[in-house]
């Protein structure tokens, strides 16, 4: 019980000693001071962040349009190809098979042609010296109409055949770097509904685009031709410029409101920007993760002043402790205009300022202040002395240790 007691009064000490420090603004070194802080030149940015993918500006998928076997492949990985360079052949047994079927029964559909063709001739002739009778003259045209068209048939039949052989050879549609392969040798692909795609050619390496996600909040900010710098986790030390080359508008098919630029969600909607970058040293390579910074305003080398001495007010009873003095304390603001108060001696002049640019630390003065002036931002409590002890700092509101006092000479 005793015990109990001994430790509520400790208790009370501590919570006294407390209060004491903490309104006594003296012993505790808690008088007001005021801040400020000098009119100086700075550069002023907006800035929205947001994450992207890097990519080719040019980006082709290699496919075919006929069914088979890959029977052989001439590139691979980061192979650097050429317009028109061939880059792998399929197994043509069956086209060629097709394409000789196809010639023979273009041949017998030509032969079929030109026999009706005379026949109807001949009938003619004769129908108009009433030699024949008009059933026979009209079987003779059925017939020849018949070949004509078996003909024409078997003519776009082998310009068909002749197509898919020419697709058995596939060749690059234009000049790049292989950057994906999807087949290998022996692979079977079937070109039903969708073309297989067989290989991804990058047109330019040198050249990319980040395709960027910006928050809704955000995208009303962004403009073509904003400067942008971004990173990627592969080089962090490393800080790449680009710049805003199109804002995509429209819903995306990511989810429930959909399109191929922008995506919803219940609770978030994006668009995608398109950022070019260039990439001489080819460190920017396709799919990695870029970490963007899209820079909405720039002013630089412009006069400026915190953002808090916008909102300072002078209170004469609050300064008068500190040997200041108020000029004038009851100014308003011109219309368009704002006010601050600027430090000369013991006093603070009220000065109407034109403001312009302003991001959430500092604002642009346009006129009505010189640099170097020194302008009131805050008033504010000293932080309480802290008291050291043996070396280390102890803080003012804690009873000190056991017989501390007896150990003081």
């Amino acid at each position: 019980m005793n015990k109990k007691k001994v430790m509520i009064g400790l208790a009370g000490i501590v919570i006294i000693a407390g209060g004491f420090f903490l309104f006594s603004g003296k012993k505790a070194g808690g008088r007001m001071v005021l801040e400020t802080e000098k009119v100086g030149r700075t550069s002023i940015t907006n800035v929205v962040t947001a994450t992207g993918t890097v990519e080719p500006v040019t980006e082709v998928d290699v496919g075919t349009q006929v069914s088979g076997i890959i029977d052989k492949l001439y590139v691979d990985y980061n192979d650097v190809v050429t317009a028109g360079q061939l880059i792998a052949e399929m197994d043509k047994v069956t086209l060629e098979a097709e394409l000789q079927s196809a010639t023979a029964q273009l041949d017998k559909s030509k032969s079929e042609y030109e026999y009706q063709q005379k026949n109807y001739a001949r009938s003619k002739v004769l129908f108009e010296k009433k030699l024949i009778s008009d059933t026979e003259y009209e079987t003779a045209t059925y017939n020849y109409e018949q070949a004509k068209a078996n003909y024409e048939e078997s003519q776009a039949s082998m310009v068909k055949v002749r197509r898919n052989l020419e697709y058995a050879t596939i060749t690059s549609p234009i000049n790049g770097v292989v950057i994906n392969k999807a087949v290998e040798e022996g692979q079977t692909v079937a070109a039903g509904f969708e073309t297989p795609t067989l290989f991804t050619i990058a047109a330019d390496l040198t050249k990319m685009q980040i395709i960027a996600d910006v928050d809704e909040a955000d995208i009303g900010s962004v403009q073509d031709g904003q400067r942008v710098s971004f990173t990627v986790d592969a080089y962090p030390n490393d800080v790449f410029e680009g710049k805003v080359e199109q804002i995509r508008l429209g819903e995306s098919s990511d989810s429930s409101t959909s399109s191929s630029s922008s995506s919803s969600s219940s609770t978030v909607v994006t668009y995608e920007v398109v950022i070019s970058a260039d990439n001489p040293d080819l460190k920017l390579k396709p799919r990695l993760t870029a970490n963007i910074t899209i820079y909405t305003m720039e002013r630089n080398d412009v006069l400026s002043i915190p953002n808090k001495a916008l909102r300072f007010i002078a209170d004469a009873s609050m300064l008068e402790p500190l040997g200041l003095t108020v000029e004038n304390p009851t100014m308003q603001a011109p219309e368009g205009k704002r006010l601050v108060w600027v430090e000369e001696g013991n006093q603070l002049k009220p000065k109407a300022i034109t403001v312009g640019s302003s991001n959430n630390n500092v604002t642009e003065v346009v006129d009505g202040l010189q640099e170097g002036e020194v302008v009131a931002v805050d008033l504010s409590a000293e932080a309480p002395a802290v008291e050291t002890v043996g070396g280390q700092e102890r803080s003012p509101f804690m009873p000190g240790p056991p017989d501390s006092k007896k150990n003081k000479k």
